[in-house]
């Protein structure tokens, strides 16, 4: 398995993977997201694969100098197999060489389902915001 950035050839797998790995609402949101993503800087778009093919994707922001993630999936034959874990840590990497070093999880509806996996990483209850809108978290709190 090799994670590295997004490069604009992946464009195309990584939207099946995410309409594969996502319910439909959380697709659609997450499209939108991903398009707002790649415009402001793609290097935060780190890209899970094998063989060429693409089996993960990890899409973050930086907002007031704090790092979110704000949508992991994994496709599902990959799935408890550590791409998840490696794309958090790939993504860690990237905000502390950007020296950020305020990391949370964007808490919404989608991400509860795989929370276990943030909590296991350290991401405690603390480390999650919820967010009022998506990728432009402006107006957050902490989920308790």
């Amino acid at each position: 398995m090799r994670i590295r950035s997004f490069q604009l050839s992946d464009a195309n797998q990584v939207m099946e993977l995410l309409q594969l790995a996502l319910s439909e609402d959380c697709y659609e949101d997450t499209k939108r997201a991903f398009a707002r993503q790649l415009s402001w800087d793609s290097e935060l778009i780190m890209i899970a694969e094998v063989d060429d093919e693409v089996i993960g994707v990890l899409i973050g922001t930086i907002d007031q100098n704090m790092g979110c993630i704000y949508r992991l999936a994994v496709h599902p034959e990959y799935r408890r197999q550590g791409v998840g874990k490696n794309l958090i840590a790939g993504m860690e990497q990237r905000f502390q060489h950007r020296k950020i070093y305020r990391i949370f999880v964007v808490g919404d509806e989608h991400n509860k389902e795989i929370a276990p996996l943030y909590e296991a990483m350290g991401y405690g209850a603390s480390k999650f915001l919820e967010a009022f809108q998506k990728l432009g978290i402006a107006a957050v709190h902490s989920m308790s």
